[in-house]
């Protein structure tokens, strides 16, 4: 997120670390905030547990609340399955638009996404993706996805799951309730650097 300031400021104002101008510079406010969430990440890290670094390096990604609520899903995940990871969590508006390309316009690989930048979740600290990896490192379709999320989310009432959505489930997706169901809505509030959940 570092490499695109103007997303990580707003990243860090609505989460209440960031309180200077929305400009796209690197500067001693920026540097403050980025010391702040950084020391409030590794203080949820300490009391809710860590976990592999490929999760890990994803968890340090989201807001701080969606961070308690990723660690206490992959603590109950682990419970029931082993192989559980979480393997993505946000994109800033060019990583999401790059994934969005895949698959389109001669891109190479199948379509994972109907969301451009700005249309995801993912866009907005609030939201994670978890693979299932095998004995020998892989992750595999076939693994545990439905059962995870209807064995967890009866005890996590602060998420939503996408396999429970009814036009495109997405089973191996897992997020934090925000102020609206409307993306829309909660990309106005981010960019503006306001509170979306």
């Amino acid at each position: 997120m570092k490499k695109d300031i103007l997303f990580y400021q707003r990243f860090l104002q609505s989460t209440g670390f960031y309180k200077g101008l929305l400009d796209g510079y690197w500067g001693p406010v920026t540097a403050k905030a980025d010391t702040g969430f950084l020391k409030e990440s590794d203080k949820i890290a300490k009391d809710l547990g860590t976990f592999d670094t490929r999760s890990e390096g994803e968890i340090i990604t989201l807001i701080p609340r969606a961070q308690k609520e990723a660690r206490k899903f992959l603590k109950l995940a682990l419970e029931h399955s082993k192989g559980v990871r979480i393997i993505s969590g946000t994109r800033t508006y060019s990583e999401q638009d790059a994934i969005y390309a895949q698959g389109r316009n001669g891109k190479k690989g199948p379509i994972v996404t109907n969301a451009k930048g700005g249309q995801s979740n993912h866009n907005f600290g609030i939201a994670w993706d978890i693979g299932v990896f095998n004995k020998n490192g892989y992750v595999t379709s076939e693994g545990p996805y439905r059962e995870l999320g209807e064995m967890i989310m009866p005890q996590l009432i602060n998420l939503e799951w996408g396999g429970h959505w009814k036009t495109f489930k997405d089973v191996p997706h897992y997020q934090l309730k925000a102020v609206s169901n409307s993306v829309a809505a909660i990309r106005k509030l981010f960019e503006k650097g306001e509170v979306y959940v």
